[in-house]
C-alpha cells in the first residue's frame, strides 16, 4: 500500500475515530453516575479529552499495524473500558441496561450527526473531498461501533443488555463467558462470521434509520 495514501486516510479517519471512542466511553460514564455509580466520573473519565480514554495498545497501535498489514481489509482496536460498579446502581439490574446502551446510543447520534454534515455541504456545494470524505468516515465508523458493539455476549455492550434482561439464572451463566468473550468475538470476526450475519445487517438497519431521520431534511434541500 502507497505510505501516501495511508497518511491521507488516517487523516480523514482520525477526528471521527477519536469522537466515536471519546463520545461512546464518556456516555457509559455518565449514565453510570446518573443512575447511581460515580466511580467513571470521580476517575476522570466522564470527559469528552480523549487522552482519558484511549488505550496505546488497543487504539493506536493495534488498528494501524493491522491497517498496514492488511491493506485495509481488517482492523479491530479498543479504548479503555469506563469503570463502572455495578452494585451501586440504584436498580443494578435495570439500570445496568442502560449504562450499556448508552455506548452504542452515542454512536448512533454520532452517525446520524456526520450524516446530517454530509447531507448538508452536498447541499451546499462543497466538492473538496477531504471533509466530504471525514463526514463519510464519521459515518461508518460510529456505524460499525454500533454494531459491534450491540452483539449480545459480555464484555460488549450488547451482552451487558442481554444480561440484564433475561433471569437471574441465564444472566449468571452468560456472565461467566466474559472472561473468553474479546477471544470469542475474535474468532468469529477473523472467521467472517460476526461480519456476514450479524455487523452488516445491523449497519443496514442503522444506515435505513438515519437515512428515513434525515429523508424530510434532504427533500427540503433539493
Amino acid at each position: 500500500m502507497d505510505i501516501s495514501n495511508i497518511i491521507q486516510t488516517i487523516a480523514v479517519y482520525a477526528l471521527p475515530v477519536l469522537f466515536a471512542i471519546t463520545v461512546h466511553e464518556a456516555a457509559h460514564g455518565y449514565v453510570a453516575r446518573h443512575f447511581g455509580d460515580p466511580t467513571a466520573a470521580m476517575l476522570g473519565r466522564v470527559t469528552l479529552n480523549p487522552l482519558k480514554h484511549i488505550d496505546p495498545l488497543g487504539t493506536i497501535a493495534m488498528p494501524l499495524l493491522l491497517y498496514v498489514a492488511t491493506s485495509g481489509a481488517f482492523l479491530f482496536g479498543y479504548a479503555k473500558p469506563v469503570p463502572v460498579l455495578f452494585r451501586n446502581l440504584r436498580h443494578p439490574r435495570r439500570d445496568m441496561i442502560w449504562v450499556a446502551l448508552a455506548g452504542p446510543a452515542s454512536n448512533f447520534v454520532m452517525a446520524l450527526g456526520w450524516a446530517l454534515g454530509l447531507l448538508l455541504l452536498r447541499a451546499l456545494g462543497v466538492q473538496e473531498m477531504f471533509f466530504l470524505g471525514m463526514c463519510q468516515a464519521g459515518v461508518v465508523v460510529n456505524l460499525i461501533m454500533f454494531a459491534l458493539n450491540m452483539f449480545p455476549l459480555p464484555p460488549l455492550d450488547g451482552g451487558r443488555v442481554l444480561a440484564g434482561l433475561l433471569p437471574p439464572g441465564p444472566a449468571s451463566a452468560l456472565a461467566r463467558v466474559e472472561p473468553f468473550g474479546f477471544f470469542i468475538v475474535m474468532g468469529l470476526v477473523v472467521a467472517g462470521v460476526l461480519s456476514t450475519w450479524w455487523m452488516q445487517p445491523v449497519m443496514a438497519l442503522a444506515s435505513q434509520a438515519i437515512h428515513l431521520l434525515l429523508m424530510p431534511l434532504s427533500f427540503l434541500l433539493r
